[in-house]
């Protein structure tokens, strides 16, 4: 059966939803023409913009490009990495690609521990934030190298000792007489040192920029890492290190993250017509997602608002003040499925949720409005999602029968006959 679309009711969705002279549309550039001289900070996976919004040309920072020592630093946290995927493959696959994997990783390494110097550290990568600790990294890594060779010879020589177990008690943990110090450790220290290095750029180069954050607007654009990570503000790190550097003056609520948006490519030999070019998408982009959120608090008021109930991501953060308890979040919501869903009190004193609240019925209204305005003003939601787990769940109660279930709204509702205009009040 073919599918079939009303052309009428079409069109009536495209006038709010859709296109570039859709209601929608009108409202996001409004928006954006309100705020068109404030600040507009845009964060790639490998760049950071400032749009000054004063008429001034962008700046930019190539923070991934000029990250030293990343994939240095990178190469020896790996290591640890590199053998539990060793334990792996021979546990999968004893006459596999383990052995020569393993071989070549020990040569690597061997290699990687004799080029490793004080002086490479300090002369040649020289990151700013490192100075003073060169000595003590370059022994940090040939500690580290020379522990990985000696659990590969030994594996190489007996695999029986390539297991998890061994890993863990003479690698990775602490407490064995010849480890004294455990890869783990190593591990943090080496995320750290880049951790260091990137923020004190960034916080350096955004401090030079003079940001008056009370009225900046940060949109992080793109893929931040690996593919799953950095869609929210606690996974994100940059969204981390820039509530840092804005040392809380700037509103959890100014900042978005947008993993599907597309910014603009490292700037070559200087040239920002590409980064110039997005700047008023970008801007709509960040006003119409604030302009959402400011319409769910005017529709829906009266419900509890949305809290992000991140104000310990970055001191001083925090952008809704609950008025009353949030309820608490236990292992499974009153619809019965597992997440962190917010029980409501009865008596509505709720004054802010942090997440959507369960529903108890298909009657349960305060529960069901509240995630509308949740929907809205939480940039994190599919705005069509308000209900879309419940309905999952009474249908996987009722044996998948869309019958069987009662749709809030729609079934038992006094509607008058069909055609009928209701009377004007």
């Amino acid at each position: 059966m073919s599918h079939h679309e009303s052309p009428e009711l079409v069109d009536l969705f495209t006038t709010y939803t859709a296109g570039p002279d859709s209601i929608g549309a009108h409202l996001r550039a409004c928006a954006a023409r309100a705020r068109a001289r404030d600040p507009l900070l845009v964060v790639t996976g490998a760049d950071m913009a400032l749009y000054p919004g004063d008429g001034s040309p962008p700046t930019v920072l190539p923070y991934r490009l000029s990250n030293r020592g990343f994939k240095e630093l990178a190469a020896v946290s790996h290591l640890a990495t590199a053998l539990a995927s060793l334990v792996e493959l021979h546990r999968r696959e004893p006459d596999g690609t383990w052995r020569r994997d393993a071989e070549l990783l020990l040569r690597q390494t061997r290699r990687a521990r004799a080029a490793n110097t004080t002086e490479l550290w300090r002369d040649r990568i020289a990151a700013v934030a490192f100075r003073g600790r060169e000595e003590a990294i370059a022994v940090m890594v040939d500690y580290a190298c020379a522990l990985t060779e000696r659990y590969l010879v030994r594996a190489l020589a007996d695999p029986a000792h390539l297991n998890h177990q061994t890993l863990r008690e003479t690698y990775l943990e602490d407490g064995h007489p010849d480890v004294p110090v455990s890869f783990n450790r190593i591990m943090v220290a080496t995320f750290y040192l880049v951790g260091l290095d990137i923020s004190h750029r960034l916080i350096t180069w955004l401090d030079e920029r003079r940001i008056d954050w009370t009225r900046a607007m940060v949109v992080i654009v793109g893929q931040i890492g690996r593919p799953t990570a950095g869609v929210t503000w606690r996974t994100n790190s940059v969204a981390g290190l820039v509530l840092a550097a804005a040392r809380g003056k700037l509103p959890l609520s100014h900042l978005y993250i947008a993993p599907h948006a597309a910014g603009f490519a490292t700037p070559v030999d200087g040239d920002l017509w590409e980064v110039r070019a997005v700047e008023e998408q970008l801007r709509q982009l960040w006003a119409g997602t604030r302009v959402t959120v400011e319409l769910g608090a005017a529709m829906f008021e009266g419900y509890p608002a949305f809290d992000p109930g991140d104000d310990d991501v970055v001191p001083g953060t925090r952008t809704t003040a609950p008025t009353g308890p949030t309820g608490h979040a236990g292992p499974t919501g009153p619809t019965g499925l597992t997440g962190p869903f917010v029980d409501l009190p009865a008596d509505g004193s709720a004054g802010a949720v942090t997440e959507q609240p369960g529903i108890r019925s298909a009657d349960d209204w305060y529960s069901l409005v509240t995630r509308l305005r949740l929907v809205m003003e939480d940039p994190r939601q599919l705005l069509s999602g308000a209900v879309t787990d419940y309905a999952a769940q009474q249908l996987i109660a009722h044996d998948n029968d869309p019958l069987a279930v009662t749709v809030p709204g729609l079934d038992h509702e006094p509607y008058p006959a069909f055609g009928t205009t209701p009377t004007a009040a």
